[in-house]
């Protein structure tokens, strides 16, 4: 093999490896980018209240715990941020 082939294997070589942990360091900041986060959250007020906050409509449903007692139902409430 001649010289000249043989530093220009090396060379594209070279290329390829950085070409390629470039392509592979973008798809992995994509993903990270991309998650989404949960759309709703679960919110204990106190012992006797919880609040279930839907964060795409501003909706929250409302649920008071008796003590000592069976489930209850959940109330929907009127978004605080929401004109109507």
């Amino acid at each position: 093999m001649s010289k000249n082939l043989m530093y220009l294997s090396i060379c594209f070589l070279g290329v390829c490896i950085l070409l390629g942990s470039w392509l592979i360091s973008n798809s992995l900041q994509k993903d990270s980018v991309a998650k989404d986060e949960p759309r709703y959250e679960l919110v204990p007020v106190n012992e006797q209240n919880i609040i279930l906050y839907d964060k795409q409509t501003g909706e929250y449903w409302r649920k008071f715990i008796e003590p000592n007692e069976g489930p209850t139902n959940w109330e929907k409430q009127p978004s605080p941020i929401a004109s109507e």
